[in-house]
């Protein structure tokens, strides 16, 4: 495995990319959330990315317009299906063995995945992804969890002996408490403009499609809240928070990945 870094176009800009080399005819793509740099929180992703090749499948890494070493204006996760796109040709390019890319999101990577309909991809591996609506600042609307989510909570503690003593001990608030059991009650919101969109550009791909949701993450939770449950192409990573870090976790989602790479 080689790591090289590369430079592509997207119209008048240029983008940076990074190529982890393997001889694997179906390649990955990662697409990161938020607005980090193409290593990823912590450099988690370049960690990733070198384990996937090492196991044969090469893969490409890239910064979204204005994050990183890419030129031009981060307009966020919304407006990056031309980045998507560009980067999935510059992969192709730069590897002229692929027959097949899969694109990996987290958050809002997953959500823009969604959003473009997998431009230019045969596979989509979607972990938690993002269907909070933002105000014109970059806020959340609402950031309450989910009824769902507050129901599994309270149930979670129902299930620790030292919580359930503390209740009988005076140790909670009980105005708290009892302000939360009336969210929990409350029926389950409608989906958002954002989450109807996101079904709306994944009906139109006909590509394989893998949704990851650890169940410990809030982002999750309201993304559960706001999707069919019973969607078959949902896999649930117990206990697992947002970014995967412990490493029982870390292993479950490469695993994942490496599914939709091998089928």
């Amino acid at each position: 495995m080689t790591r090289l870094s590369h430079t592509f176009g997207c119209g008048s800009l240029t983008l940076a990319g990074t190529l982890d080399t393997a001889p694997g005819t179906t390649g990955l793509l990662i697409v990161s959330g938020g607005n980090e740099i193409r290593s990823g929180a912590f450099g988690g992703q370049a960690d990733m990315a070198a384990r996937i090749a090492r196991a044969g499948f090469p893969v490409f890494r890239f910064d979204r317009r204005g994050i990183g070493d890419s030129e031009g204006e981060n307009r966020g996760f919304r407006h990056s299906a031309k980045d998507i796109a560009c980067a999935v040709d510059a992969f192709r390019a730069m590897t002229p063995q692929l027959a097949r890319v899969v694109a990996f999101g987290n958050c809002d990577a997953a959500s823009a995945l969604m959003l473009a309909s997998g431009t230019g991809c045969d596979g989509l591996v979607l972990s938690n992804p993002w269907t909070i609506e933002q105000d014109d600042g970059g806020g959340a609307v609402d950031d309450t969890p989910p009824p769902a989510a507050i129901r599994a909570r309270y149930l979670e503690k129902l299930k620790n002996p030292r919580e359930v003593m503390r209740l009988l001990g005076g140790g909670v608030n009980l105005g708290k408490l009892a302000r939360g059991i009336a969210h929990a009650l409350r029926p389950p919101p409608p989906p958002s403009s954002l989450a109807q969109d996101m079904a709306a550009g994944l009906a139109s791909f006909t590509g394989s499609v893998r949704i990851l949701v650890a169940t410990a993450d809030r982002t999750a939770q309201v993304f559960q809240a706001a999707w069919d449950r019973d969607d078959p192409r949902i896999c649930r990573c117990e206990g697992a928070g947002h970014a995967y870090v412990e490493p029982e976790h870390r292993t479950w989602l490469e695993a994942q990945i490496l599914k939709s790479l091998r089928a």
